[in-house]
């Protein structure tokens, strides 16, 4: 435990990436395959599920150093981070300062996982012995395992890039042995380097390529239009679809398996020949045009799907790219290649819960700038665009892929409610509610933290502490003053919320400095939204 504390705090101290990636290589080569299983479980963003609940760890931390809890949330208000907040409080006495050194994964696999077993009551003992047992910054990082709030500024992406160049392999390998329901063991850890991942072979996805937004100086390079592959950027869950031995199963770029949220795909993939990888969009689909993503939403996160959901909420994979056939990787080839491949394969497949992603065609870039502004008539995001010569690459690479999204939806709103950030922003009141007019009241429309730069949220935290009318815990009201233009993806109507709608990606544009709290907008204006391009 000692020695990733110590790589935690290494790559906590640095934002240089080569430092980071140096200091990644320098633990794996290091430690233990049990240990570094666990490391590039945690490192890679994957969180155990959580063994305790959080109210009682904070009672108990708070008993264990004599804090009553409001004492202990106040601490966690301002500190911003619990896992941090618990450690500096059991600092005091609690932690052993000079603590036995315990391999990470028989920290986690013999103190943390058999918690999900125990009673409040074993529970508590338990972690205090732990915590008694335990130097103050390992009982930081142990406190950040429990509350799954594990984060140090490293990428999935790094780790792979430390993990292949001490294998001697290409990053995107290293990434597709990681890909799939990889399980922190110390077998799983060494056919990392070995490259013996037959067992999961079948389930295993490839990396996702992605796409960078595309912006005015990108644009003027992008040359001719006819060098482009263009289709329009659908507003779903982005998923690859995996037959291979008979069997169907649907991975979302996340890395979840969703395949039971979505039989009717699987249903009519039983139907296919075997061996294919489609890479493509989950939608919701009504008539001939995709449904708002409200919809497919109602489809998440449930182990079985009912017919009567199936009927309200038609889904269908939207295919784009085909990234296996036959057992064969078809990844290095063009988007031209791979995009004729498919067309052949889905030729005579009946549509059911399946589409072929259709290409959009225009003589100019002219052109292709209107066909873009119908996009959200047409219920999609906008435009994307793939170099016909280009691999199929992990990740970004830029010039390859990019997104050419229509612009947002943008509202001027008062800012009504504030909260402080936690991490970095640990301190100052940075995550914002805004509001809108109806009639003579302002009702909450979103919420946002994004957008504003550190000398602007340094000065609207100044304005929230001279201007605060209430608390209720650690929210505060502020007077109704200030006004912010924010921007949002995607607007639907919403049961419920308060003002009958929900927003999509919300996110500061500007301070309006210019404009007084009666220049907002008004709920009537924000629900004409709806109906824009519709």
């Amino acid at each position: 435990m000692k020695r990733f504390t110590e790589l935690y705090m290494e790559l906590d101290a640095s934002n240089r990436k080569t430092a980071k990636l140096s200091a990644l290589k320098r633990y794996f080569d290091e430690v233990s395959p049990a240990d570094g299983a666990w490391a590039v479980f945690f490192l890679a963003g994957n969180r155990i599920k959580r063994p305790v609940k959080l109210k009682d760890f904070r009672e108990w931390a708070g008993a264990a150093c004599g804090f009553p809890l409001w004492m202990v949330e106040e601490c966690y208000n301002h500190v911003g981070d619990l896992a941090e907040t618990l450690a500096l409080l059991l600092a005091d006495g609690t932690c052993s300062a000079d603590a036995a050194d315990r391999p990470l994964h028989r920290v986690v696999e013999e103190d943390i996982a058999p918690l999900r077993d125990m009673e409040p009551a074993q529970q508590r003992q338990r972690i205090e012995s732990i915590w008694s047992s335990m130097d103050s910054e390992s009982c930081f990082i142990f406190n950040k395992l429990i509350t799954g709030g594990f984060r140090v500024g490293v990428s999935r992406t790094l780790v792979c890039a430390a993990l292949a160049d001490l294998a001697q392999v290409e990053p995107a390998v290293m990434a597709h042995r990681l890909m799939g329901t990889w399980q922190p063991t110390p077998s799983a850890y060494s056919a990392l380097f070995s490259g013996d991942d037959s067992s999961n072979q079948s389930a295993k996805p490839y990396p996702f390529c992605l796409a960078y937004p595309l912006d005015e100086d990108s644009k003027a390079k992008l040359g001719d239009v006819s060098n482009w592959q263009i289709e329009w950027k659908w507003d779903g869950i982005r998923a690859q679809l995996i037959k291979r031995g008979g069997e169907v199963i649907i991975w979302s770029r996340g890395e979840e398996m969703i395949t039971e949220q979505f039989p009717e795909v699987v249903e009519a993939a039983a139907f296919w020949p075997d061996s294919v990888v489609l890479d493509g969009e989950l939608l919701a689909w009504d008539g001939d045009q995709p449904a708002p993503f409200s919809e497919l939403q109602r489809r998440l996160g449930r182990k079985t799907v009912s017919s009567r959901l199936r009927k309200e909420v038609v889904a269908v994979f939207m295919a784009y790219d085909l990234l296996e056939l036959g057992g064969e990787d078809l990844r290095t080839l063009s988007t031209a290649e791979r995009r004729a491949k498919l067309e052949t394969w889905a030729a005579n497949l009946p549509e059911d819960a399946f589409r072929l992603s259709p290409l959009v065609e225009a003589d100019s870039w002219e052109g292709m700038a209107s066909l873009r502004e119908s996009s959200r008539r047409r219920h999609v995001e906008g435009l994307m665009l793939k170099e016909r010569t280009a691999a199929y690459h992990a990740g970004r690479t830029k010039g390859d892929w990019w997104k050419w999204k229509v612009a947002p939806y943008t509202i001027d709103a008062v800012m009504v409610y504030a909260q402080q950030g936690h991490g970095r922003r640990a301190g100052l009141y940075t995550d914002y509610t805004f509001s809108v007019w109806q009639e003579d009241q302002l009702v909450p429309i979103a919420k946002a933290y994004s957008g504003l730069s550190d000398a602007e949220i340094r000065k609207v935290d100044r304005w929230i502490r001279q201007h605060t009318l209430d608390s209720h815990g650690p929210v505060r009201v502020v007077e109704p003053e200030l006004v912010f233009e924010i921007a949002f993806e995607g607007i639907n109507q919403s049961k419920r919320h308060k003002s009958g709608i929900a927003v999509r990606f919300p996110r500061i544009l500007r301070w309006r400095i210019d404009k007084f709290a009666k220049d907002a907008d008004t709920l009537d204006s924000v629900r004409a939204l709806l109906m824009v391009d519709s």
